[in-house]
């Protein structure tokens, strides 16, 4: 299954994704919860729920629907760092012996079409596309060997990244770095683990249509499993989590001359079987909030 979060005549809810077209959820199984995250705490009874609508008359074209986030607010976005041997290459590190675990804020969620805001404190601001994982049961000390049966499934992601407070600032801040609002696009759909394998995957970013990054998931030091075996071992795990499993090479900070995002570019992730996101470089607008 593919599961998404829409908006159509300005109300958002979970459905089907099945090409271009839209089950709504809401309407053709209405003992569901409307919002993907309780979605995913109802666990293995609401995917059944689900899966039984898969083939069920669509209700909207995906030209008539805005994709949302799949989750607005994941409970937790944890990334990995330096987890292709060609990336860690390119950034003169050594291949580590233990994930590079790093957090985004929550609020760095971004819907997989929204605007990347470019804030007035970077002139390095880079992209990072990736696979993501996302948690389906809570979930403590899992052994790689079981790890499968606490996925919901996959997401295209754009780590978007301000290298200046993650690498130049002393001392370096790398949450901040990776933590600016809409700095975490990711979607279009959530698609559940018997669709793909994510480790035999190709994902593909391109700047302005120029093709920036290309490998496969098979060359990631850490797979899905081995990552959530190792986070999984200090802290629990929950439905809606999101992990940002690294990316390839390819980088713009890491190309000679450095070919950072600038207003105006557009990035587009694509990973076979997950689909594409695609998101436009903005001028951050005034977003000065007290509330």
């Amino acid at each position: 299954m593919k599961l998404v979060t829409f908006t159509e005549s300005a109300t958002t809810r979970i459905g089907l994704l099945r090409g271009d077209q839209i089950i709504d959820l809401s309407q053709v199984a209405t003992t569901l919860p409307t919002d993907m995250l309780t979605f995913l705490q109802q666990g293995d009874t609401a995917m059944l729920t689900a899966a039984q609508h898969r083939d069920a008359e669509a209700q909207f074209e995906l030209a008539d629907v805005v994709i949302e986030a799949p989750l607005a607010r994941p409970p937790k976005i944890l990334a990995i760092g330096l987890n292709y041997r060609a990336h860690a290459e390119e950034s003169n590190m050594e291949i580590p012996k233990y994930p590079v675990v790093f957090t985004k804020q929550g609020t760095s969620a971004n819907g997989p079409y929204a605007p990347i805001h470019s804030p007035e404190e970077t002139n390095l601001l880079d992209y990072e596309g990736e696979l993501a994982v996302i948690i389906g049961k809570r979930c403590r000390r899992v052994s790689k060997a079981d790890a499968s049966q606490v996925i919901a499934g996959f997401c295209v992601l754009n780590d978007v990244s301000v290298r200046e407070w993650q690498f130049l600032a002393t001392p370096p801040q790398f949450t901040m770095g990776k933590s600016w609002d809409t700095h975490n696009p990711y979607g279009p759909a959530i698609v559940t683990p018997d669709e793909v394998d994510p480790h035999n995957l190709m994902l593909r970013t391109y700047v302005n249509g120029d093709l920036r990054q290309e490998t496969s998931t098979d060359d990631l030091i850490f797979n899905c499993y081995e990552i959530i075996e190792f986070l999984s071992t200090a802290f629990t795990l929950e439905p809606g989590d999101v992990i940002a499993t690294g990316t390839p090479s390819g980088v713009g900070a890491a190309m000679q001359p450095p070919a950072t995002l600038q207003v105006g570019d557009t990035v587009r992730v694509t990973i076979e079987g997950l689909g594409a996101i695609e998101n436009v470089v903005i001028a951050e607008p005034d977003t000065a909030v007290i509330s």
